[in-house]
């Protein structure tokens, strides 16, 4: 991706830093005595199922409302990084060296792996000192001159943030759709560019979900169009090339408002497929590709508690689904018998194995299986006869890549672990032969043996064993005296699986352990372990993410006065949760656009994405999940307690997580805590949830984070 080398001395430094790290840990943090900004309060009363809660902070949502207090919550958002800055002033040169530390590591000039797609290669390419990337491709072979499709270095000048994705290009391979976001709210137009004559058409099409489905008259393509106030994927609408937008179709209209929908393109290019998905329920609507003025029809009738993907191969649809089997099964039925009255199995339910994701070929089905935490590949032949992919190291990550030739026998897939950076295979499913395409390079001298990767198994209070995998530099003793960093999210059945970065290595060349705990929420170990992390069996989550601290003490990788929390989003509502449940397990915790007023967000719908969290936490219209909700609610929760070192980050154009939840959060904090520990409110005044687009304006935030830790630990260099 990335390259850039720093100046010999500088480097040196560098290295003797990592070798050395600057520890005091007998003298007391220093921070500035500088006065924390005071939110002004404004009570609002909040009276719901006869119980009556008074927000003194409830003011703070006006700015997308445009309210009176607009100006007042930027105003305060201001003072609060003005604070930050001034308590972190003594950091300033040290964050400077960490972001030219970690920028050093990145390859600049860099190429991903080329992906054969109808005739051409497609590929992305970065240049030196330049934040963006281009999007390019080569007709038949890697050989044949370059086609630069897109220069989003060139289209993202004069913007602080920039995001050119969904990049699709018509069965003619002639002209490109593409999403563009300049806010960061997730809101995108879609473009249309011609790759013959490089003319960009007037076909601006706004609010959309970014994505589009071309219909095989190379004229017409479907997208998603978005909730302009609740940003819910709302309708899907067709365009023909040339129309006014504003006369687009609507080939369907979503009345569930907990359901998420899209459209997309089956990969042998066949059908169009609407897909309506919430927690709990699924349904897909298609059409024949070469009939875009049919209408769509449905493929499944939605039923409850039953998710489906479709896709279809020669002759019949595969299925996977979790009808009668929590953890899915794959099942089949003729092309014009698609009810699941028709469907027969392939493969059968298992208890103990989640079967997570299907990958079709002409001659082969992959599944990528879930056991025990760890992800296997599974390779299913025309013949009926399978064989496993196999992975070695305690603690990885194997996922299918990008397959986007239904008659290819080479399957793509991606390997990562914590010592093992990026890594793409291309695996011969005839001969079994497998090829290193590409691995992640980093820059000055990474060598995997000098680090060590673990997993464990904490036990949570009910008896549960909760796993955990940790990463740190040989020669780390276990003697309670090392910091570390417990990672974790839980939520929505997402997996927080291992990864490598090579950010990381400025935490582990400087004595810190890292760790990541696969707590209830996620789904690391089956549908069940998601069940038993949500709704009203949400606090298993926070109670896990307890548990893995404890272990991690009691098994001395650290101790209570070097032990670190962070997680971000949903992951944010952990840190905000286990704050108030166990302060002081906790020496600092990092909360990342973190979602912390959990009732006050479930109950307003206007907010982006409320409805179609009901499924996850509960609906507070009804006592049982407002009084449940309520009672772990970071927001909440509150107390007049000691709470440990906080800093807390959060984006003014957020459309998840928005920016008052954090803001509230910290005001009511810091005007209730009785502890001297430091509490700072990071707000990026021009980015939303997913940070800075550029990729290396990310490095600052995380420098940012990094120097917050090291000042608590006493690292100075």
């Amino acid at each position: 991706m990335k390259k850039r080398i720093l100046p010999a001395l500088l480097l040196l430094n560098a290295m003797a830093a990592c070798n050395n790290p600057q520890k005091k840990e007998m003298e007391p943090i220093k921070w500035p005595d500088a006065k924390a900004p005071v939110a002004e309060v404004i009570p609002f009363k909040r009276i719901l199922h006869g119980d009556t809660v008074v927000d003194n902070y409830y003011w703070m949502i006006d700015y997308f409302k445009k309210g009176p207090d607009s100006t007042k919550v930027v105003n305060y958002l201001k003072a609060e990084n003005a604070y930050l800055d001034t308590m972190m002033k003594s950091t300033d040169a040290f964050q400077a060296d960490l972001f030219k530390e970690m920028k050093a590591r990145i390859k600049e000039k860099d190429e991903s792996v080329p992906v054969f797609r109808n005739g051409y290669f497609y590929y992305s390419r970065t240049e030196d000192g330049k934040q963006y990337f281009k999007y390019c491709r080569k007709k038949g072979n890697l050989s044949a001159k370059e086609e630069v499709l897109l220069d989003v270095d060139e289209m993202a000048k004069g913007h602080s943030y920039y995001s050119a994705t969904s990049f699709s290009v018509s069965p003619d391979n002639k002209l490109l759709a593409y999403g563009v976001d300049q806010v960061s709210r997730r809101q995108y137009t879609i473009y249309i560019k011609n790759l013959e004559t490089g003319e960009t058409y007037k076909d601006a099409i706004t609010n959309t979900q970014g994505p589009v489905a071309w219909a095989n008259d190379n004229k017409t393509f479907f997208y998603t169009a978005k909730n302009p106030i609740t940003l819910l994927s709302e309708k899907i609408k067709k365009h023909i090339l040339g129309a006014d937008a504003k006369t687009d179709a609507v080939v369907y209209n979503e009345k569930d408002n907990t359901n998420y929908i899209g459209v997309g393109k089956s990969k042998n290019g066949k059908f169009i497929f609407i897909a309506s998905q919430g927690t709990l329920t699924s349904e897909y609507k298609m059409i024949n590709a070469d009939q875009p003025e049919s209408a769509f029809k449905v493929f499944a009738a939605r039923t409850k508690d039953m998710l489906y993907e479709v896709m279809p191969v020669d002759g019949k649809f595969l299925i996977l689904t979790n009808w009668k089997a929590k953890n899915f099964r794959l099942m089949e039925c003729p092309l014009d018998k698609t009810e699941k009255e028709n469907w027969k199995e392939v493969i059968e339910h298992r208890s103990d194995v989640l079967l997570e994701s299907v990958e079709e070929f002409k001659d082969y089905t992959v599944l990528s299986e879930r056991k025990n935490g760890l992800t296997e590949l599974r390779v299913l032949k025309k013949d009926g006869s399978d064989y496993y992919i196999k992975f070695d190291e305690p603690a990885y990550n194997a996922g299918l890549s990008n397959n986007p030739e239904y008659n290819s026998q080479t399957l793509r897939y991606n390997y990562t672990s914590l010592t093992t950076p990026s890594t793409v295979y291309d695996y011969n499913m005839q001969n079994k032969e497998q090829h290193l395409m590409k691995q992640q390079e980093i820059l000055g001298g990474y060598n995997a043996k000098d680090y060590v990767t673990e997993r464990v198994f904490a036990t949570a209070k009910d008896g549960t064993k909760v796993p955990v995998a940790l990463v740190y530099k040989k020669g780390f003793e276990k003697n309670g005296k090392s910091p570390l960093l417990l990672y974790g999210y839980g939520s929505y059945g997402s997996n927080a699986d291992v990864y490598f970065t090579s950010v990381r290595l400025s935490l582990l060349d400087r004595g810190f352990v890292f760790a990541i705990a696969n707590v209830r929420g996620g789904q690391e170990l089956g549908r069940q372990w998601y069940e038993d992390g949500k709704l009203m069996k949400k606090k298993n989550t926070f109670t896990d993410f307890i548990a893995a601290g404890e272990y991690l003490i009691e098994q001395k990788y650290t101790s209570k006065g070097h032990l670190y929390a962070n997680g971000g989003s949903a992951g944010g509502l952990l840190m905000g949760a286990v704050v108030n449940l166990a302060p002081d397990l906790w020496n600092g915790v990092i909360a990342d656009v973190p979602f912390v007023d959990v009732v006050n967000t479930m109950l307003d719908e206007s907010i982006p994405l409320t409805t179609n969290e009901f499924d996850e936490w509960g609906n507070p219209k009804f006592k049982d999940a407002y009084m449940y909700m309520k009672s772990y609610s970071p927001y909440e929760n509150v107390e007049q307690k000691a709470y440990p070192n906080m800093l807390v980050t959060t984006g003014l154009h957020d459309s998840q997580v928005q920016y008052f939840e954090p803001a509230k959060w910290v005001a009511k904090l810091r005007a209730t805590k009785t502890d001297n520990n430091v509490l700072l409110l990071k707000t990026n005044m021009e980015f939303g949830h997913g940070g800075a687009s550029g990729r290396f304006d990310y490095l600052k935030e995380e420098a940012l984070a990094y120097a917050f830790l090291f000042k608590l630990e006493g690292i100075t260099k």
